[in-house]
């Protein structure tokens, strides 16, 4: 995953894995099978950790705004943490796969419609409980949260701003309504 998180879910190979881990080709591919089983596993595993980084800690919260502001909270956690050395692994391999058919796209891009309607839910409930306006798009809410998260993180990794954690949570802020 670390590898991955820098270099691309391309870089995942049977043949750098075994390297890594000093086994023969064979004894590597027997658990996966394929190239792209290898990237499919280290990508489930990736999405296992944004889960316990990320949702997992703000699921406690009450639904709707609490739980949207939650979320945002330790998203931005995650994205300026150490759980990756390349950054939000997810943003990673959305950006490497967007333009790429095959299983890992599919996979890629079914996490993050989940995560955008996980997003929207949470949005729809905070119209019902009258903490956001009634005429509030979910679907934009969520829209613009994820945008903000994919921006905050080329802040810190492609470009090093200090500041972009703080920048990102503010915007996000804004979003729903808090500043």
């Amino acid at each position: 995953m670390a590898t991955a998180s820098r270099e691309g879910l391309e870089a995942v190979t049977i043949g750098r894995l075994a390297e890594q881990l000093d086994m023969s080709k064979a004894g590597v591919i027997g658990p996966f099978g394929s190239k792209e089983e290898l990237q499919l596993e280290t990508f489930r595993a990736a999405v296992a950790m944004f889960t316990r980084d990320v949702w997992d800690p703000a699921s406690v919260a009450e639904p709707g705004l609490p739980r949207l502001e939650a979320i945002c909270d330790s998203w931005i956690n995650h994205l300026s943490g150490t759980t990756f050395p390349g950054g939000c692994f997810l943003t990673q391999a959305a950006a490497e796969f967007d333009g790429r058919p095959g299983r890992v796209r599919t996979e890629v891009e079914d996490v993050s419609r989940f995560w955008e309607r996980v997003l929207a839910a949470e949005a729809k409930t905070a119209v019902k409980n009258g903490d956001l306006p009634a005429d509030t798009d979910p679907r934009q809410i969520a829209f613009e949260l994820d945008a903000i998260a994919q921006g905050t993180n080329q802040a810190i990794q492609l470009r090093g701003e200090k500041d972009a954690a703080k920048r990102g949570r503010r915007a996000m802020r804004r979003v729903l309504g808090l500043n």
